[in-house]
């Protein structure tokens, strides 16, 4: 099968893959056994398409519209998988192929291009908050996902490492650490998380309004996994005069949404904006560390 992976996709892997990486070579096979084994005809590749993954929008045997999802090993498609089977459809999309197991995902068509993104920005939070409120039930028993102190452990590591090297960004990754050994030390009830919610992952759908997307699934508290949702539009609230207060206001009103308590949910949120900082800068994008690195500032 002939085409062209979306540059987005290529130029993003080549960031994280700086070492080599041969995902992409082998990836026209890849969706050429996926698309026989699911018995699929093919309509198109969706682009711009996402930063980690190839998304084509498919049809079934039964002509029913569908997506089918690609996912380099590393970026952890069982995890992914994992998590859509449990949560079954509700306030995500649902799996389509919950019996297979080989690196692809096939899952029910959502409206791609209309995300809460486009809606104005207290309506946006509002049905992203909601949807991500469903998301958090009670992990499967004996299940593998990694846990929010397991991944997190080894981004403070790599935070370490770029504190080391970089004088200026040392006092925010200390304050970041500090804030993650402070909750990590308290205990809380776990749920399974998305892991990588932002406006941007909840599409709109035929079943339901909206549903999420794209999970990078984790366990543990659900003030984690809104601290990514206070920081987005992050370059309007960059750009406002008024940032720093409103983005006081949003940690604010999600805590009290969602029931989660205000400091956790501003200790997160600094530790996971520290954390996306320093890693821009590593990865060679500095437009979006200085927004990332400001931001956490007001914290």
């Amino acid at each position: 099968m002939a085409f062209e992976p979306p540059r987005r996709l290529v130029t993003a892997l080549g960031e994280t893959a700086q070492d080599g990486d041969d995902w992409l070579e082998k990836l026209p096979e890849a969706v050429e056994q996926s698309v026989a084994l699911r018995e699929l005809t093919v309509e198109r590749t969706h682009v711009p398409g996402g930063r980690s993954s190839l998304v084509l929008l498919v049809r079934r045997a039964d002509d029913t519209p569908a997506v089918l999802k690609l996912v380099p090993p590393r970026s952890r498609p069982e995890s992914e998988r994992a998590a859509l089977a449990h949560w079954n459809g509700l306030g995500a999309a649902r799996l389509l192929d919950p019996e297979l197991s080989d690196g692809a995902l096939l899952l029910e068509r959502l409206h791609r291009d209309v995300s809460v993104r486009s809606l104005p920005e207290a309506k946006a939070l509002l049905e992203a908050a909601g949807t991500l409120r469903r998301l958090w039930v009670e992990p499967p028993a004996g299940h593998r996902f990694e846990t929010v102190a397991e991944r997190t452990g080894r981004q403070a590591d790599a935070m370490r490492a770029s504190a080391a090297a970089d004088a200026d960004v040392a006092p925010l990754v200390d304050a970041a650490l500090a804030a993650r050994d402070e909750l990590l030390a308290a205990s809380v009830q776990p749920r399974l998380l998305h892991g990588t919610f932002r406006q941007s992952k909840v599409l709109a759908g035929d079943r339901l309004p909206w549903l999420a997307v794209g999970p990078d699934p984790v366990v543990g508290e659900p003030a984690f996994d809104l601290a990514r949702l206070v920081r987005d539009r992050v370059e309007d609230l960059i750009a406002s005069p008024s940032g720093a207060s409103i983005t006081r206001r949003r940690v604010k009103k999600l805590a009290e949404s969602l029931e989660v308590e205000q400091e956790r949910l501003r200790g997160w949120t600094l530790f996971r904006a520290v954390e996306s900082g320093v890693r821009a800068l590593r990865v060679g994008r500095p437009q979006d560390a200085e927004l990332l690195l400001e931001f956490a500032g007001w914290l």
